[in-house]
């Protein structure tokens, strides 16, 4: 049996971050991989939750928290449960209490000792909820080294919008705004919410407002055209469920309401849920055909799908500034997106992209309807587009700004354990 920490170190002396995230999730996985060819000592903590461990060619090292029924690599995963990993502290368990041995086995007390025995210099929490509330259940319990930075990053909107009037969650929120060191998100809306809630202005990072994911391959995406965008007769909806944050029926009777007018396409709905599939089985049969239901798919299916996409159809209740817009914008798809605080400040409608209101049909029939026949708004918008989104969501030029960030959080670092 290994224990549940990795032996070796392979990157002495660089500077240490340690990540708390979701390691299924690819918006950990591309944020993280702007780090990938830095100087820097990186190691992400995966919160325990189901399927919670990440490809096992990714090679960024991981501590797996969460049960497991399989092995990986140790020089690469640690797992506090399952085949390849124990608490060394449990060579004789049944000296100890149940009570204890929970304790010991917990996530939480796992955290403590990678924490307190590798010190990392940054401590980058990847969302408020669940990462960042877990994270400072544990500082505040006073058991932590003090040389560390805590960045905290909010995803999207989905982080403060709604649960900032939660009575019952505000106040967990609010102290864990207010004791990062640093605070990143994609959007500026969040930086008002967090101020009402005793966030300070010094707390604001300084490369914020940032993409989540860190941005998009802009000339990879454009040199993935696949004829020009005009010419283009597919609808790409990445999203085809129904969740807090976004309705997906308004979508299938906006489609029903302006069939007619945008023929001929074809639709590819993606991450499709029970719902969706169910009403979808209720428009006629001439419908049907040309719509194509997809559960979740690969990153890279999904980017060659927004290619061949004359538009991108994302309209929502909540969202940050979406990284599927940028992408679609790199790809030379027209989204049409919701006006929201967190996005009319970034682009203009009839310009950028339109924009529709989720929970009104008609006005994303009418979106519709117009981006499957001005050819000119399509040409227009495609070439703006690209340079808005080489301005503002490049990762090649993100991912310096990102380094250059970690770097200055570590200047002041401590003697390292190990």
């Amino acid at each position: 049996m290994h224990p549940p920490h990795f032996e070796t170190d392979p990157f002495p002396g660089r500077p240490r971050i340690l990540f708390v995230g979701l390691a299924e999730s690819t918006h950990t996985h591309s944020w993280i991989d702007l780090l990938r060819d830095q100087e820097f000592n990186v190691r992400l903590f995966a919160l325990p939750t189901p399927g919670g461990f990440p490809p096992d060619d990714w090679p960024v090292r991981t501590y797996i928290s969460g049960p497991i029924a399989r092995r990986f690599d140790p020089a690469k995963r640690r797992t506090l449960h399952g085949p390849v990993g124990r608490m060394p502290l449990l060579r004789k368990p049944y000296r100890l209490g149940w009570h204890v041995l929970r304790r010991l086995l917990s996530p939480e007390h796992w955290l403590i000792e990678i924490v307190n025995g590798w010190r990392p210099d940054v401590i980058h929490t990847l969302g408020l909820d669940p990462a960042g509330l877990f994270f400072n259940a544990i500082r505040r319990q006073g058991v932590l080294f003090q040389g560390y930075q805590w960045v905290l990053q909010l995803r999207g909107g989905s982080d403060l919008a709604l649960t900032q009037y939660d009575p019952a969650r505000r106040p967990a929120l609010a102290e864990a705004l207010q004791a990062c060191d640093q605070l990143l998100s994609d959007n500026r809306e969040n930086f008002r919410i967090g101020q009402a809630m005793g966030l300070r202005e010094a707390q604001i990072a300084p490369i914020a407002p940032v993409p989540g994911t860190g941005g998009v391959d802009v000339e990879g995406l454009h040199a993935g055209w696949q004829g020009a965008p005009a010419q283009r007769r597919v609808i790409l909806w990445p999203k085809a469920y129904d969740c807090p944050w976004s309705l997906g029926l308004p979508v299938l009777e906006a489609l029903r309401l302006c069939w007619d007018a945008i023929q001929p396409c074809e639709i590819h709905l993606l991450a499709v849920d029970e719902s969706i599939r169910m009403w979808h089985l209720s428009l006629p049969e001439a419908m049907r055909v040309h719509m194509h239901l997809t559960p979740r798919i690969p990153r890279q299916q999904v980017l060659e799908l927004q290619s061949q996409a004359r538009v991108v159809l994302m309209p929502s209740l909540v969202d940050g500034t979406p990284n599927s817009m940028f992408e679609a914008m790199a790809a030379g798809a027209l989204p049409i997106v919701s006006p929201l605080d967190t996005i009319r400040p970034i682009v203009e409608n009839g310009k950028h992209v339109l924009f529709a209101r989720n929970l009104y049909p008609t006005e994303i029939a009418d979106a519709l309807t117009r981006a499957m026949t001005d050819d000119g708004l399509i040409e227009r918008a495609a070439r703006v587009n690209l340079e808005l989104v080489r301005e503002i969501a490049d990762r090649a030029t993100i991912a310096p700004r990102v380094a250059a960030f970690y770097t200055g959080l570590s200047r002041h670092r401590q003697p390292h354990g190990q």
